[in-house]
């Protein structure tokens, strides 16, 4: 029976390996039920009601920590890695113009000449495509929250244009976003010019920390049955937006880009695959 208890070691040894992952995020419980999402008028986000099942979000963005997890495992290259595609920022650029630097991946997340991420392992990882966070979720036992998901998590309850209200002026209290006028100088109003340390500001009222500014939140879903499947969409904003210029920290508005595109402003949270 020698055979039976290496097996058994073997599973023991194993299982915790999905559950460790799983507890490196916490997650925070959205009740089954009809919520009402959206805004009268918007083009692809329309004032509509939806009905979820419940699940668990997690309450910050995934990190450099948990993303190196992950690549420690796996020995998985990105994107941007493999294509030398990212596009990153700094200052003094126009308006939603951006670089094409072949230097950057997840872990220099601007270019390596704008320095790396040894001390801010504990900042959402960026400079990662859709395709990158899917192997991932595949790995962590996760998933991504669909577009209706991340709209109920965010408003917590709210029917407001943001989970405080109308008044965007408060959106320093909640988020890391770009302050300044534009973007040809630099802004560090808020301590970060780039993203900030996960849970860095205040929490929607479930607890749900960065649903707005720091980075753009993949999601799962299609805005149209027919819709390409190169495109992916995120949503809640980053740190490079602003009242000026990007204006998507808010609960209704929906980005969309390429699955394979890496910017160093987008991220993303999980789901437990489970609400049991």
């Amino acid at each position: 029976m020698a055979w039976l208890s290496k097996l058994l070691c073997c599973i023991l040894w194993l299982v915790p390996t999905v559950s460790v992952q799983a507890q490196l995020h916490k997650f925070v419980l959205v009740p089954a039920g009809t919520y009402t999402i959206g805004k009268k008028g918007h083009p692809v986000n329309p004032l509509r009601t939806v009905t979820i099942d419940s699940f668990r979000i997690a309450t910050t963005e995934t990190t450099n920590a948990q993303f190196a997890a992950f690549i420690a495992a796996t020995g998985y290259r990105t994107d941007a890695e493999r294509m030398h595609n990212a596009m990153v920022f700094e200052p003094g650029l126009d308006e939603f113009e951006w670089l094409e630097d072949s230097t950057a991946y997840w872990r220099f997340p601007n270019g390596i000449t704008r320095g790396g991420i040894d001390n801010k392992m504990d900042h959402p990882v960026t400079c990662i495509s859709y395709s990158d966070i899917m192997a991932y979720c595949r790995w962590a036992k996760l998933r991504l929250p669909t577009l209706e998901e991340w709209e109920v998590a965010c408003r917590a309850g709210s029917s407001t244009d943001f989970f405080f209200g109308n008044d965007d002026k408060k959106i320093s209290e909640y988020a890391n976003i770009w302050r300044g006028h534009d973007h040809r100088v630099a802004d560090s109003t808020d301590g970060y010019m780039y993203t900030a340390p996960v849970a860095s500001f205040a929490s929607n009222a479930w607890g749900l920390y960065d649903m707005y500014g720091n980075v753009f939140e993949f999601c799962t879903g299609k805005l149209q049955p027919d819709e390409s499947a190169s495109v992916a969409h995120a949503r809640g904003g980053s740190w490079w937006c602003s009242s000026y210029a990007c204006h998507y920290f808010n609960s209704y508005d929906i980005g969309r880009v390429n699955i394979h595109a890496s910017f160093s402003n987008q991220g993303f949270r999980t789901v437990l695959l489970s609400t049991k």
